[in-house]
């Protein structure tokens, strides 16, 4: 994990303790496996989260702290030597996307908040990449940063399910490595050079949706 030092918190370390366990073993793991992981007692688990719903919801909004700082920070002042050190350290990163594959995973109410502040997150680096001038605007901010989010998850969460064994289980830093390794490239020069020749079918459907909204007016 990211901030798993030795000065830790006990109530941060038992957070990195249970994005860990809830990521290797699923949402149906009880409260005395993070306590184990976290050298502590499920009691002071309860003491500093109140419930298991509590300690996720914790988990999650540490998990999208990361994930929007560090999209905020790459998309914001890119460079190619900034992207090399990403790449580098993806592994550091494959707790956080083992939570989130099991989140989805489970599904819910908590899963489907989740990916709503996911997109949230997602419209607010994309606005920061927009004022910082490293991306171009969009005439829909919040349905661009929408598609992005299912996008990216979409993929992820096919990528993995391909790559788990019948029983579900995943090797979740080596699979994160295989799909940088074949995303990264092509991602890259989707976004940065575009696919279609022209803008044809896209002002078609800017016309097509200006019209729906004048006979709705």
């Amino acid at each position: 994990m990211r901030s798993g030092t030795a000065d830790l918190t006990t109530r941060a370390r038992i957070r990195d303790a249970a994005i860990v366990v809830f990521g290797e073993q699923g949402f149906g793991t009880g409260v005395r496996a993070v306590a184990t992981a976290a050298g502590v007692s499920p009691g002071l688990v309860n003491h500093h989260f109140g419930s298991k719903d509590g300690l996720r919801e914790v988990c999650d909004a540490y998990v999208l702290d990361v994930i929007r700082t560090d999209k905020a920070k790459f998309l914001t002042s890119p460079s190619a030597a900034g992207m090399i050190a990403q790449l580098a350290e993806i592994d550091h990163y494959a707790p956080m996307v083992a939570y989130i594959i099991r989140s989805f995973q489970a599904g819910g109410a908590l899963a489907l908040s989740l990916f709503e502040h996911l997109t949230d997150n997602a419209a607010l680096y994309l606005e920061e990449g927009v004022a910082a001038g490293t991306l171009r605007p969009s005439r829909d901010p919040a349905a661009r940063a929408r598609y992005a989010a299912l996008q990216g998850l979409g993929g992820m969460l096919l990528f993995f399910q391909l790559k788990s064994d019948k029983e579900g289980a995943i090797d979740y830093t080596h699979a994160l490595r295989e799909y940088s390794d074949a995303t990264t490239f092509p991602a890259l020069e989707l976004y940065t050079y575009g696919m279609l020749t022209d803008s044809t079918l896209f002002e078609a459907l800017v016309d097509q949706r200006s019209n729906e909204n004048q006979e709705d007016a």
